[in-house]
């Protein structure tokens, strides 16, 4: 199972870009995979195949009516792992001995 975080956005739209955030916002609850929204970008959990049709649909989607998009991702693939999303920030909090911020 594999984690991508990624954060896209348009270019030359102003500095309030939240309307095209929640673009991609629809598309990942569409795709039904668990997800999770922070400030600078969005972590979805799922198989490889999914996940780059999600991050493709979210590209088409903003690029329908912008002409510049920027995106960055990055993929963390764990063999026979799944629920990681709560899983990881779980062992932080055991080591910790408390809860963090969410």
């Amino acid at each position: 199972m594999y984690l991508l975080e990624f954060s896209m956005s348009p270019l030359a739209k102003g500095e309030s870009v939240g309307a095209y955030v929640a673009r991609c916002l629809e598309i990942i609850e569409r795709s039904g995979l668990d997800y999770r929204l922070h400030a600078m970008g969005t972590i979805v959990e799922g198989e490889l195949d999914q996940l780059l049709a999600v991050l493709k649909e979210c590209f088409e989607a903003m690029a329908a009516d912008c002409d510049r998009v920027a995106c960055t991702a990055k993929f963390d693939y764990r063999r026979g792992a799944s629920g990681r999303l709560e899983s990881k920030v779980a062992s932080v909090e055991e080591k910790l001995g408390r809860t963090v911020r969410k």
